[in-house]
């Protein structure tokens, strides 16, 4: 039976719970052998760091489409609603053991097999006692888990398929993991560079172990952002106004880019409200960090992973373009974002954003204006930037000449 949550009324499920109490009425009992296609897809806890919970994730049947079931990337090329999403992650279960983080075991074994490859992996469960169906945790950063069971064992019923640039920096142990990462950049997606991490596979051997989960998915997206930023400072400077745009999934995305050295700043706000029947009002919650021209000293603790989700995409496209400039990303978080789907979906809507064409203003005055009238929540949070606040105060040299 799911657990409701604080949003739930009486009488009354919250849109991700009624999803969840759908799946409830329709899912199997799940035996404690079966067999499945990991997508592939392992977990990494930080719970109790460094003894922490491990595992692997695989539907029950071969049924289910595999391809769509832990990736945001395919999520969003496939336009997958949340309920769908929901749906899908629904049908995971979860095998989980306790572990420590330098430890090698069965489990472990599995799952440096499955961090290896980016194909579905059939695989062969043996469960403790039944999962908790139709339990799902959420979180800002990774993807919703389902149907957590203990695992007494699991093992593969075929081998991995692992490209040869993977193999190679698995077991080349004096690269350091920032190297391989830079290497695996043309050759994986990112969720699968973020396994790897995750599975302690790369980096020298003696600072080889298991990160959790949260923990390797922003270190990937900080990590691939800053090579490509030690390349866009030496670009030349965009000569003009843009604005990009893009959504997914209640996550509406504005990239205002101005003349300038490279400078970043992530602003989020996102949409409260008291379902009460006597209390319609909406609240709106503000968060915001940033960093100059010499990138940050410290972890964006306001914004935390999502602040490198979305300045990744955004060195994506300067790379693209060959240009640097100042760089200011809005983030509005509708109700329609009524589940949290991990940090991926962040990452997605502003790719979406940097795939589409981008508007040309003449001055910053009217690029302000379209995005105030564009907004979604009822807050003008445009005044509190940084960027904007400070844009054209600092001279420089050629300012002088």
């Amino acid at each position: 039976m799911q657990k409701l949550c604080p949003n739930c009324k009486p009488g009354k499920m919250c849109p991700k719970h009624r999803v969840l109490s759908q799946f409830d009425k329709v899912a199997p009992k799940v035996k404690l052998h079966f067999s499945g296609p990991s997508p592939p897809e392992i977990f990494v806890g930080r719970i109790g760091y460094p003894n922490i919970n491990i595992g692997v994730l695989a539907p029950t049947t071969y049924d289910t489409p595999h391809e769509k079931l832990s990736v945001a990337e395919d999520w969003s090329n496939s336009n997958l609603s949340i309920a769908n999403i929901l749906r899908l992650r629904g049908q995971l279960v979860y095998g989980r053991t306790m572990s420590h983080i330098k430890k090698q075991n069965k489990v472990k074994t599995v799952m440096n097999e499955l961090a290896l490859t980016s194909k579905k992996v059939s695989t062969e469960f043996f469960l403790k006692k039944q999962p908790l169906l139709g339990e799902m945790s959420s979180s800002k950063i990774f993807r919703p888990m389902t149907n957590p069971a203990p695992i007494k064992k699991v093992l593969l019923e075929e081998n991995a398929k692992v490209k040869k640039k993977v193999d190679y920096l698995v077991n080349d142990t004096d690269a350091l993991a920032t190297t391989a990462l830079k290497e695996l950049t043309s050759e994986i997606r990112i969720d699968h560079m973020q396994k790897l991490l995750s599975a302690g596979l790369l980096g020298k051997a003696t600072n080889r172990r298991m990160v959790p989960t949260r923990w390797s998915i922003t270190a990937v997206d900080d990590t691939i952002s800053k090579q490509m930023l030690e390349k866009i400072r030496y670009y030349k400077e965009i000569q003009e106004i843009q604005l990009l745009e893009g959504s997914y999934l209640g996550n509406y995305i504005s990239i205002l880019i101005l003349p300038g050295q490279f400078t970043f700043e992530g602003i989020e706000i996102w949409e409260d409200q008291d379902d009460n029947a006597q209390n319609t009002e909406h609240h709106t919650t503000f968060a915001q960090d940033y960093e100059g021209f010499g990138g940050r000293k410290s972890y964006a603790s306001n914004i935390t992973g999502g602040y490198y989700a979305m300045r990744l995409p955004v060195t994506e496209y300067l790379t693209k373009i060959q240009r640097q400039g100042t760089v200011l990303v809005f983030r509005e978080i509708t109700k329609e974002y009524y589940a949290p789907l991990g940090v991926g979906i962040v990452r997605e809507a502003t790719r979406r954003a940097t795939m589409n064409k981008p508007l040309i203003f003449e001055t910053i005055l009217q690029a302000k204006l379209h995005i105030k009238n564009n907004l979604k929540l009822n807050h003008n949070y445009l005044d509190k930037s940084w960027i904007l606040e400070n844009y054209g105060k600092q001279k420089r040299l050629k300012d002088f000449w």
